[in-house]
């Protein structure tokens, strides 16, 4: 590939907020990536208005500051017309350099609503082999966003593959994720709060126990490049740094770019650029994969990996203080606890406190927390931040604000917009498949069985009507091995296959003569993606389970692909590459509130399966009704010690999935 722009790759800062956005132009980050105040990957952030955004973009602009807006969010199908709204306004009233999807339908909702900037396929999007990358220039994306996960010889087998009009952005610093981007479902089967809408409450970040130990046995330790940073700058289709950090305070972001900047083109100043990564109040951090001849594991810590620069310890919860490990400034705000505790707390210094000195914390804290409870800095208001922060605002404020009307007409993602397929009065009876991870056993009343190919090291042939299944993760190394068993399984007459992630179907070159569905892990949540899987050469979808009862029941109508859905399934909360040295594989773990689960491994990839089914057995004729012409159970090998619960297991079926 030949990159369009130059080989230095561009620095991409996180803003969560107006003074984070001012905070990464003052610290010359080359892009700024925010969301909107919906269909964000980060709903917890502020985030930003459209009205916002013109008048920040603008700033920007007159810095040589790119704006990208982060638009990752699934849609459901109630949605599309207010997404077609928001999207033209975007295109009306902004600026913006380019939009970050993880959806196929945004693709052509974008371009229908007028906006002719970049579409950046998201990390969450799961693009994680090196035919994917053609598979989403196709589809019409300029940048795809690799994981977080990928170690430097990935990267480069990604870059090598990578088409000509197609660039990579890679993570270069901050939090790490125990499950991958696009993989996660454990928000959302604990609580109803989907990872894959932004709304993700961090469950893997809490205390689990299995038998007798009690631990944060999924809490990562943050991922940084810092020095090994400079093995990317070879790679010049990896044209963009990306920062994680939406949540972020100001301080963090400002003194991250200025560190990799200085990593980046200054790399003789390395012990400056570390030390504005120690100031900027991360949690630990790690090198991760990145080095493939040196794996850290983020999982195997001793430190503590709350958000924030740990500090110290509470003594004496009766009159509660901490000794502090760093000097403590007026302002600087402290967290106490971690989230999921009953005292958690935030605090404001409010006299300046030297290091090794006492902290005393608030009054309410007496009695109620416990002793040895971490505390971390997670803000601080630093002058030399404040004052260029004054400045920019004061540009800002010079800037006429916008009035965005509203968009009256119902366009391509509305109702009057979307193609509808005819279906009988009364349907025909579905599809019943039976899913084993192993060869694939025929159960009675099953007309299919399928077998995810992946088992026994992609040595099991399969056998007659057998479906073949591709895993949700596919990564480099792989792809050769899945390639050789796919053209092994045509060659024989294979012609049923399901997809994990829609940059597989690369791998089947001309479709025409076999029947391809995408899976339940593509996260079809709407017509409009449906569709577009079908432009792709798909020939049906099974759509994601994690829908509420509304969206299921729309979804068939209005799809041009004929649509399946899991009925029962031991669905994983979390797919990984990862698992804690203290974590036993096979053996059951429970959360405080006694929600049980047990971590099982494929090949190179860790599930993490709940001790209950999900099972929409019962809303079978409801489903047929609406238009399902298959319908799938995913069964997997239950460990002796693993008691599995007798549990309704409607997932969001009754809930508004959020």
């Amino acid at each position: 590939m030949t990159p369009d722009i130059k080989s230095t790759p561009m620095i991409l800062a996180p803003a969560g907020d107006k003074n984070a956005f001012l905070a990464a132009v003052a610290a010359g980050a080359d892009a700024v990536y925010c969301g909107l105040k919906i269909f964000s990957a980060r709903m917890e952030a502020e985030n930003f208005s459209i009205e916002d955004l013109a008048r920040l973009t603008e700033l920007a602009h007159s810095k040589n500051v790119k704006v990208y807006i982060a638009f990752n969010s699934i849609l459901k199908e109630s949605e599309l017309e207010k997404v077609a709204r928001i999207l033209s306004k975007i295109a009306r009233y902004t600026d913006v350099d380019a939009l970050i999807v993880q959806e196929l339908a945004m693709v052509n909702l974008a371009r229908q609503a007028g906006f002719e900037k970049e579409l950046h396929l998201s990390t969450l999007g799961n693009c994680t082999h090196p035919l994917g990358l053609e598979a989403a220039a196709k589809a019409g994306f300029s940048k795809v966003v690799l994981p977080r996960e990928f170690n430097i010889d990935e990267i480069k087998a990604m870059a090598e593959a990578a088409p000509e009009a197609l660039s990579l952005e890679v993570f270069i610093h901050g939090a790490l994720c125990y499950s991958v981007s696009g993989r996660c479902y454990w928000s959302s089967w604990f609580g109803g709060k989907s990872a894959l809408r932004g709304r993700c409450v961090q469950p893997c970040r809490r205390m689990y126990q299995q038998k007798d130990r009690k631990q944060r046995h999924f809490s990562c330790m943050d991922f940084s490049a810092d020095v090994l940073a400079k093995v990317l700058k070879g790679i010049p289709e990896v044209t963009t740094w990306k920062i994680e950090g939406r949540k972020k305070s100001p301080h963090y972001v400002y003194y991250t770019v200025k560190a990799y900047r200085l990593l980046r083109d200054d790399p003789k100043r390395k012990k400056e650029a570390l030390s504005y990564l120690d100031y900027a109040m991360g949690r630990e951090f790690t090198h991760y994969n990145l080095l493939t001849q040196r794996v850290i594991n983020p999982l195997e810590h001793g430190s503590e990996t709350g958000s924030g620069l740990f500090l110290g310890r509470v003594k004496n919860p009766q009159e509660p203080y901490f000794i502090t490990r760093e000097e403590l400034f007026t302002g600087d705000l402290l967290r106490i606890g971690y989230e999921d505790d009953k005292f958690h707390d935030i605090q404001k210094v409010t006299r300046a406190i030297p290091k090794k000195g006492k902290f005393f914390l608030s009054k309410k804290a007496r009695g109620r927390v416990r002793k040895g409870t971490p505390v971390y800095i997670i803000d601080r208001k630093g002058k030399e931040l404040e004052i260029q922060i004054s400045e920019l605002e004061k540009k800002l404020d010079a800037i006429p604000p916008i009035s965005v009307r509203p968009v009256k007409e119902t366009g391509p993602g509305g109702k009057k917009g979307r193609p509808r397929r005819s279906r009988p009065q009364k349907p025909a009876a579905p599809y019943e498949m039976n899913v084993f991870r192993g060869r694939a056993k025929p159960g009675k009343g099953y007309r299919d069985t399928g077998m995810w190919i992946s088992s026994g090291g992609y040595g099991i042939k399969p056998q007659g009507r057998t479906w073949l299944w591709l895993d949700p993760l596919l990564f480099p190394e792989e792809e050769i091995l899945c390639q050789r068993y796919v053209a092994s399984a045509v060659k024989k007459g294979a012609k049923n296959f399901v997809l994990n992630a829609p940059w597989q179907i690369e791998m089947f070159g001309q479709p025409k003569n076999l029947n391809l569905w995408a899976g339940p892990f593509c996260n079809v949540t709407n017509s409009r993606t449906a569709n577009a899987l079908k432009s792709q050469g798909f020939s049906g979808a099974i759509v994601s389970p994690e829908l509420d009862k509304e969206n299921f029941l729309s979804l068939p109508e209005a799809s041009s692909l004929p649509l399946g859905v899991v009925t029962r399934a031991n669905w994983p909360l979390a797919v990984s590459r990862i698992i804690s040295p203290d974590l036993y594989i096979g053996q059951p773990f429970f959360s405080p509130k006694g929600e049980g689960a047990w971590t099982s491994k494929s090949n190179n990839t860790y599930y993490t399966f709940p001790n209950w089914m999900l099972d929409l057995s019962k809303q079978k004729e409801e489903l047929q009704q609406a238009g399902y012409t298959m319908f799938v159970t995913l069964n997997e090998r239950i460990p002796k010690g693993v008691k599995m619960k007798s549990r309704p297991g409607l997932w969001n079926w009754n809930l508004k999935l959020l």
